[in-house]
């Protein structure tokens, strides 16, 4: 396809996913206060949102405050967290993107890619979450699904796995406005239908639109 195609079959892509869930919401449950998304999207890394969404319950209760997670013990974050997997390095970054938020940007979060990337733990997939969901001006956020999802697609080849790669190929295809509602719904879809292994391709409500699913129909075809 060209760049052209590619982007008027992403807009088909967007108002087909829009029909089958209306609505768009994020898989973490980070209901308060702009930071516990930030905890959370450390939190997620390697890890499922429900995962996430049960952890830190216990977590905000402890903690219901940046300023108490940077002022808490380094080993009650740890406990906390310990199911999520890679629990040392994530406390510290939560503890320390805590500190950050409270000294530098007076428990505010920040709402610039830059500045996010400065909190520790925060890389582009987190930033553009937030980004997206608190401030409206994010970019695609690159988790496993949209990798994987959009591959399939056709918007690159399938073997691409690069996450900086896959957000700047997917930003020049998809309206700004777009973006974040689609991520979110991509996550709905790819735990449904277009799973990592044995996706429902028979089933699927966009085979129409995706090249992987012409692919499979033109093969069962000959």
């Amino acid at each position: 396809m060209t760049k052209q195609e590619k982007k008027e079959t992403m807009l088909a892509i967007i108002e087909a996913l829009k029909e089958v869930y209306p609505e768009a919401r994020c898989a973490l449950e980070w209901e308060g206060e702009p930071w516990r998304l930030m905890v959370m999207g450390r939190l997620s890394a390697q890890c499922t949102d429900a995962r996430v969404n049960l952890v830190c319950r216990e977590l905000f209760a402890r903690f219901p405050t940046p300023k108490a997670l940077a002022e808490g013990e380094l080993s009650e974050i740890e406990d906390c967290i310990r199911s999520c997997g890679l629990y040392r390095v994530k406390a510290q970054n939560i503890k320390d993107a805590c500190a950050m938020l409270e000294s530098e940007f007076g428990g505010v979060l920040p709402d610039t890619m830059e500045e996010l990337l400065r909190l520790p733990g925060v890389g582009r997939k987190v930033a553009n979450l937030l980004l997206g969901d608190l401030y409206g001006k994010g970019g695609m956020v690159t988790d496993t699904h949209c990798i994987r999802i959009c591959g399939r697609f056709g918007m690159y080849p399938e073997s691409l796995r690069d996450p900086v790669k896959v957000e700047r190929i997917l930003d020049g295809l998809t309206p700004p406005e777009e973006r974040c509602d689609l991520c979110h719904r991509i996550v709905q879809f790819g735990r449904d239908v277009c799973t990592a292994r044995a996706p429902k391709c028979a089933e699927c409500p966009l085979s129409t639109l995706c090249a992987h699913g012409k692919a499979l129909n033109k093969n069962e075809n000959r």
